[in-house]
C-alpha cells in the first residue's frame, strides 16, 4: 500500500526493499502500468525476467551461502555435522543462501546435515533452536545461519551451556555491526558481507538513469558478497 500511495503520488522512481518477495508480481505489474521506474534493492522479485523500467540491485544469496559452507567445511577438515539456522520460508533470500551451503557440503560425504530449522531472521530464535538441540543432547560441529542475527543467537546459547568458544563453528551472513563485533571476540567463525552502501548507491543510480530514460545495463545488477573472517574483520569496521 505504500508503494501504490506513491504511484499514485506519481513519484518520479520507485526503490523497493521487498520484505515479500512474493508481493513483488503486483508491485512490478502496477508500475509498469503508471510508466514509473522501478529499482528493487537487497532482494529480488521471484519472477527472474525483468520489464522494461524494472531494474534490480543485490547480491547473489548462493553465493553467501557457498563462502559461507566452504569456509566451515575447510575448518571442520570436510567432516562432522552440520546444523542450518533457516531465514523466513516466504523469502528466496532464505531459499538461496540454503542451496548455495547445500551446494558445497554435497562435495563432502563425511559432512552431514543433522538438521535444518528456521528461525525466522531473529537472534532469540536462533538461540532456543540452538538450547533445544543441546537439551536434547545432539552432537554438532557447527551452526551454519542464513544472517548475522540468528548466529549470533546460537553462539549465545552454546556459550551458556559451557561450549567451549570454536569447539563449535557458528557462521553467519551480513556483516551487521553486531555481526562483525562477534566475529572479532570469536563467537562467530565467519561471517559473509552484504555491501548494504555498494546496494543503496547502485540503486539511486539505476533510479536516476531510469528517471532520466537512460538505459540501466545489466537490469540485474550483482554487488559482491565478501568473507569476514578474524584475520580481515578490522577492514570492515
Amino acid at each position: 500500500d505504500q508503494v501504490k500511495d506513491l504511484i499514485n503520488k506519481k513519484v518520479d522512481a520507485l526503490i523497493v526493499n521487498p520484505v515479500d518477495t512474493a508481493a513483488t508480481a503486483r508491485i512490478t505489474k502496477e508500475a509498469v502500468a503508471a510508466g514509473i521506474p522501478l529499482v528493487y534493492v537487497n532482494r529480488r522479485p521471484d519472477d527472474p525476467k525483468l520489464p522494461a523500467g524494472v531494474a534490480t540491485v543485490t547480491s547473489d544469496d548462493m553465493e553467501a551461502g557457498r563462502l559461507q559452507a566452504q569456509y566451515i567445511a575447510d575448518k571442520m577438515d570436510h567432516k562432522g555435522s552440520v546444523m542450518i539456522l533457516l531465514g523466513d520460508l516466504a523469502n528466496n533470500s532464505t531459499l538461496n543462501r540454503t542451496k548455495g551451503i547445500k551446494e558445497v557440503l554435497a562435495k563432502y560425504p563425511d559432512i552431514k546435515i543433522e538438521e535444518e530449522q528456521t528461525g525466522t531472521w531473529l537472534r532469540q530464535k536462533g538461540m532456543d533452536l540452538t538450547n533445544d538441540w543441546l537439551t536434547q543432547g545432539r552432537k554438532f560441529n557447527a551452526v551454519l545461519a542464513n544472517n548475522d542475527e540468528m548466529a549470533i543467537g546460537a553462539a549465545m546459547a552454546l556459550k551458556q551451556a559451557g561450549v567451549g568458544k570454536g569447539s563449535v563453528f557458528v557462521a553467519g551472513v551480513d556483516g551487521t555491526p553486531d555481526g562483525l563485533n562477534a566475529v572479532t571476540k570469536g563467537d562467530l567463525a565467519v561471517s559473509v558481507y552484504q555491501d548494504a552502501k555498494g546496494q543503496a548507491d547502485g540503486a539511486i543510480d539505476a533510479a536516476v538513469k531510469l528517471a532520466r530514460k537512460e538505459k540501466v545495463e545489466p537490469q540485474a545488477i550483482i554487488i559482491p558478497y565478501r568473507l569476514i573472517t578474524p584475520e580481515n574483520v578490522a577492514t570492515f569496521k
